[in-house]
């Protein structure tokens, strides 16, 4: 058949079939009348599946409200949303690019274009992430060292006057030198671990499942613990110690967090990568442990900012769990990421098992 032969619908049809960006066609009443077969592909769902649906019940969870695709409607007006977070209805997350087109014929109806972007975001977000990561500890090391030469003479200056005041002034100077010691514990925290990583060789389970009775030993929620562990993980090199205390931050955190939450639940998970990537190298063997909580979600405003030292979605919080958490992970070679929307948080820990390929 030659082009001449073939309609312009026909054609159309044709060139949107073979596109690797998925184009979707909704009705006013958002159900999808055209799809192409890329959004099989984005999606995962098969063309029974999508034909006729209900664009919104596809997902648990989209960042695009059903008003956001009304209102274009109403104002005749197209639109395009960068880094859409979305939830299959099978827990799958999309992290999505859609612009979206009013079109004139038919009348009324969005051509949506949904382009994936998961993991390009992933990798520039964490040489991103690394390097304003390594800033900050930097920063932070510069002011720490800046701070605690004065507070150490300010505090032996306590000390000395202390020897020549009388019983009830002592009290003065005693505050002076409680007080130095407490900055100096703050600094200190600031700063994180004292010491390099010792590694030994050591099985990833046995060390989650200490780290899951000290969150049991103190569970003022009541939060229920559930475990789906891969049995394949091999014993491999790691400080435990360190690991425990970066992974007891994250689920202290997540208990906090559900502090308000009905039938609050903690999901322990772990799993064996194959040829992952991080930091820009590639690993033959990756351990990945997942912490997954059905509270609130984290506010949008400090997502990108999480790890960063004194940040905290909660009142009264010092910010530094996390911070250390990532610096204790980064002493590992691993690193760690964060997806989060209502009614569901998870942070993801990767420690490289195996050494990069040759």
């Amino acid at each position: 058949m030659t082009p001449q032969e073939i309609s312009t619908a026909q054609l159309a049809a044709q060139i949107t079939a073979q596109l690797t960006t998925a184009i979707m066609l909704l009705d006013s009443q958002l159900h999808i009348r055209y799809f192409n077969t890329a959004c099989c592909a984005v999606l995962g769902l098969g063309e029974k599946r999508l034909s006729e649906q209900y664009f919104p019940e596809l997902f648990q969870h989209i960042d695009i409200s059903t008003e956001h695709f009304a209102g274009a409607i109403a104002a005749k007006q197209g639109f395009s949303v960068s880094d859409v977070q979305a939830v299959l209805a099978d827990g799958r997350h999309l992290l999505l690019d859609i612009s979206v087109t009013i079109s004139e014929r038919p009348a009324g109806y969005l051509l949506l274009e949904l382009r994936q972007v998961d993991q390009q975001r992933k990798i520039s977000l964490e040489s991103l992430q690394q390097h304003q990561h390594l800033a900050a500890r930097e920063l932070i090391r510069g002011l720490a060292h800046e701070i605690k030469n004065p507070l150490g003479g300010l505090r032996g200056a306590a000390q000395l006057l202390e020897e020549s005041l009388s019983d009830d002034l002592k009290e003065y100077t005693q505050l002076i030198i409680a007080q130095a010691d407490r900055l100096r514990n703050l600094v200190d925290r600031l700063l994180g671990p004292y010491r390099a990583a010792q590694r030994i060789n050591s099985n990833l389970h046995q060390m989650i499942e200490q780290v899951r009775q000290l969150a049991l030993m103190d569970n003022p929620s009541a939060v229920q613990f559930s475990r789906d562990y891969d049995p394949s993980i091999p014993d491999f090199a790691f400080d435990p110690e360190l690991l425990q205390q970066a992974l007891l931050n994250i689920v202290r955190n997540a208990q906090q967090a559900l502090e308000h939450t009905s039938e609050p639940a903690i999901c322990l998970q772990s799993r064996v990568l194959y040829q992952h990537t991080l930091h820009g190298k590639r690993y033959k063997l990756v351990a990945m442990i997942r912490v997954t909580d059905n509270g609130p979600g984290i506010p949008a405003g400090i997502r990108d900012t999480l790890f960063y030292p004194m940040v905290s979605g909660k009142a009264g919080g010092t910010g530094l769990g996390l911070s250390i958490a990532q610096t204790l992970i980064h002493q590992h070679g691993g690193w760690i990421d964060c997806d989060s929307w209502p009614g569901h948080t998870e942070f993801t820990l990767y420690l490289p098992i195996a050494d990069t390929e040759d």
